[in-house]
């Protein structure tokens, strides 16, 4: 297969010109990132990776991190394994993807599931290197999607169209120290990651199981700047009193729906900093920020071209057209993304309130009630807004009369409101929230007070209908 030649700067380039020390700060150990300019994590085996597509399948985003900065330029592909992929999957994405190459841990047994020529590991550390680069190559780059049953969809970008939303580095920007609550194997934590490289600022990486306060500890610890994360991530860390041990500048939301209740707990603890939340999507890139303090996004966005990006409603349906997009589906069977006028389907229903458009949830996320059609997303904005509620997940309980019914389970902001007479004064304020808001159908015939919600590896909520 005909190699292309890269015509933009690589991550080796970004991290050339980047400040000194600037380091990648993992829970048990940091980096240096800028030392790879002169050395390597990959060992001796660095230049077998050269012109092959690479699979990365490192256990730590510290080694992930490292490898997508010496990978990228330098490999024809590189398709990036999230850490919940499931093995049983391996096969499927190997064979759709070309895979002829993996990057696993230093230390780590092979793994006879790849069955690749080529096996290389990654040190969470850098040694000098005599090596020469060979001739730099416009890698593509490879990123699983999320949601979806069976073998996951695999989308193809390349570096150009994943950073065309940044801008790169000024003198001013030097003393950033980003911080991210995803990992960056998944598109939203790997746009945080980028974002630190292009911007000459330290990067501290999240850790699989590690508590929030410590964190948030190491995120104080540090000097965060910048910090990004899914409104139920920063749920999450709001109910931790190690919240206030950080004073971020920046805080910034994606992935899902930011409902106003967390854009103003957001705005009330850290009054100082610019809070904002933007839309993206594995498969559309990209699209805009929102830095307006208000949930949803302007109508003027829509029917118009902005940095590049267009966007329409169809059918209530957001679509989206513009160069930050995926090129297209990997695999035989998947290799049309785009529709025939350009826009990608984006599944995110909008609804457009006055002057402005409004996420109300997944088209595939919807449940049925009696006939009638209910987005989850929408009545957990409506029971957010009580000043006692941290976060709500509304989902479906079989019913022998409507085939289904709403139910909410809540979390509480302070455990002093668990007290039994006054949960039953919460339940009673929340359906009355719920009723002045909501057509009868939407209105939660039961709501359960939880004292946590579990959060997908993507860092959004775990939800499950039926």
């Amino acid at each position: 297969m005909k190699m292309a030649r890269a015509e933009a700067p690589s991550l080796r380039d970004y991290i050339a010109s980047a400040p000194a020390a600037r380091f990648f700060w993992h829970r048990a150990t940091s980096v240096c990132f800028t030392d790879l300019v002169h050395g390597t994590s990959l060992g001796g085996q660095l230049a077998d990776l050269a012109g092959r597509s690479v699979l990365l399948a490192t256990a730590s985003q510290l080694t992930a991190a490292l490898a997508l900065v010496e990978l990228d330029g330098r490999a024809r592909r590189i398709t990036v394994l999230p850490p919940d992929a499931e093995a049983d999957h391996l096969g499927a994405l190997i064979e759709a993807a070309e895979i002829d190459a993996v990057v696993i841990e230093h230390g780590a047994p092979p793994n006879a599931a790849f069955d690749l020529p080529v096996c290389v590991a990654c040190a969470p550390s850098i040694v000098p290197t005599e090596i020469v680069p060979p001739a730099r190559l416009r890698t593509e780059w490879v990123l699983l999607t999320s949601g979806t049953t069976g073998v996951p969809k695999m989308v193809m970008h390349d570096l150009a169209g994943l950073t065309a939303a940044m801008a790169v580095r000024s003198p001013a920007d030097g003393a950033a120290v980003w911080g991210t609550f995803y990992d960056i194997r998944r598109y939203g934590g790997l746009q945080i990651f980028l974002r630190a490289v292009l911007g000459g600022a330290s990067l501290v990486l999240s850790s699989a199981g590690e508590p929030v306060a410590d964190h948030l500890a190491r995120l104080a610890r540090h000097g965060v700047t910048h910090l990004s994360g899914t409104p139920s991530h920063w749920r999450r860390a709001l109910m931790s009193p190690a919240i206030r041990t950080i004073a971020p500048r920046y805080v910034r939301l994606s992935g899902e729906i930011a409902d106003q209740a967390i854009l103003d707990s957001l705005r009330a603890v850290f009054p100082q900093a610019s809070v904002g939340h933007a839309y993206a999507s594995t498969e559309a890139g990209v699209a805009f920020d929102v830095n307006d303090g208000l949930a949803g996004f302007p109508a003027a966005f829509v029917g118009c071209v902005r940095d590049g990006v267009e966007m329409k409603v169809v059918d209530d349906s957001l679509r989206i057209r513009s160069p930050r997009t995926a090129s297209r589906y990997v695999g035989a069977k998947r290799s049309a993304l785009a529709e025939d006028d350009g826009f990608v389907d984006t599944g995110d229903m909008v609804e457009q309130r006055g002057d402005r458009y409004y996420f109300v949830g997944r088209k595939d996320g919807i449940i049925n009630i009696g006939g009638l059609k209910v987005h989850p997303e929408e009545i957990e904005a409506v029971i957010n807004r009580h000043p006692q509620v941290r976060m709500s997940l509304v989902r479906s309980r079989q019913s022998p009369i409507t085939g289904s019914i709403v139910v909410a389970d809540v979390v509480l902001k302070s455990e002093e409101e668990s007290a039994p007479t006054r949960q039953i004064q919460v339940k009673d304020d929340i359906l009355k929230l719920c009723r002045d808001a909501l057509p009868r159908h939407k209105v939660p015939a039961a709501i359960s007070f939880v004292p946590t919600l579990a959060v997908a590896a993507t860092g959004k909520l775990a939800r499950r209908y039926g």
